[in-house]
């Protein structure tokens, strides 16, 4: 792979996901937190007009618009497609046929903690994240099942990089402590694109526990749509944790227990966040896959 030219670091693509928004305000303030010498790099506020108003969107969510038959589609004309059709035609490595690495900063009311969630399994991918887990024990990573193929997220525009998610913590809130935590890992992923561009980036000694997600379920619903269960107090809070076959998921308005009729354990992430009620879903599934050698 040639030298990686470009870094954008991406915040505000949620509006009141004020993480991303107020690194990329302190990081066009000062641009020497994030200079190196070997590639460029931008800070971009994907979604201004959300962030001005503090909503996660204006029209649609701006992390479904970048399937590729989206972005081609001239009839779609929503603020978001049309950002979406902005964002691509300047930093997609698809389009500009140049190695970029793109860096989209959000934040969870789910208890994930530091989550890198892989763009795709590209060798420097998995160096960078094994990387990251040696010196951030407690940070988790997350790959998709679709590896990047038509997918409609901001991190899709390159195959390079990926999502940081950081959380819980509400929407429209700061939290110091993830701020802090989240730009000092951006610091550490462009010392890593430093350090590969000068052929100098060791490898990763530890094995990398991956964690791919393999399906979503939603809340226990009537007739009429409506929720029927809460997440279970014993499940509430224990994203990445093992959820095994008969163990209480749900817990109905009268108190009794939902129980999750799976075959297989799995690991449930993104745990009753509050972005995800209207699209239908309580968790995520994962399965853990341990990777030697990255």
């Amino acid at each position: 792979m040639n030298q990686i030219k470009r870094v954008v670091i991406v915040g505000g693509t949620h509006g009141n996901e004020l993480t991303g928004i107020y690194l990329v305000k302190k990081f066009d303030r000062a641009p020497e937190l994030i200079g190196r010498s070997t590639f460029e790099t931008i800070a971009l506020l994907a979604n201004p007009k959300a962030c001005e108003i503090g909503r996660r969107y204006i029209d649609i969510d701006l992390n479904r618009c970048f399937r590729q038959q989206d972005l081609e589609n001239p009839d779609l004309s929503s603020y978001e497609a049309q950002r979406a059709k902005e964002i691509y035609r300047n930093f997609s490595s698809k389009n500009t046929q140049q190695p970029n690495l793109i860096i989209d900063l959000h934040s969870t009311t789910s208890n994930m903690g530091l989550t890198f969630i892989l763009a795709s399994h590209h060798p420097f991918n998995l160096q960078l994240a094994a990387y990251l887990t040696s010196l951030y024990p407690h940070l988790k990573v997350l790959a998709s099942t679709t590896n990047n193929h038509d997918s409609p997220l901001l991190r899709s525009i390159s195959s390079l990089g990926g999502t940081l998610e950081v959380g819980a913590v509400a929407q429209g809130v700061l939290d110091a402590s993830l701020f802090q935590q989240t730009e000092q890992v951006v610091g550490t992923i462009l010392d890593c694109v430093e350090t590969y561009n000068q052929g100098t980036m060791a490898a990763a000694k530890n094995p990398l526990t991956i964690y791919h997600t393999i399906g979503a379920i939603d809340y226990p619903r009537n007739e009429q749509g409506e929720i029927q269960a809460m997440i279970h107090p014993q499940l509430q809070g224990r994203d990445y944790e093992a959820l095994n076959p008969g163990d209480p998921m749900f817990l109905t308005f009268e108190g009794d227990p939902v129980f999750y009729e799976g075959k297989s354990t799995v690991y449930p992430i993104f745990i009753n966040e509050a972005a995800y009620y209207e699209k239908g879903m309580a968790m995520c599934f994962t399965q853990k896959q341990i990777v030697v050698g990255c």
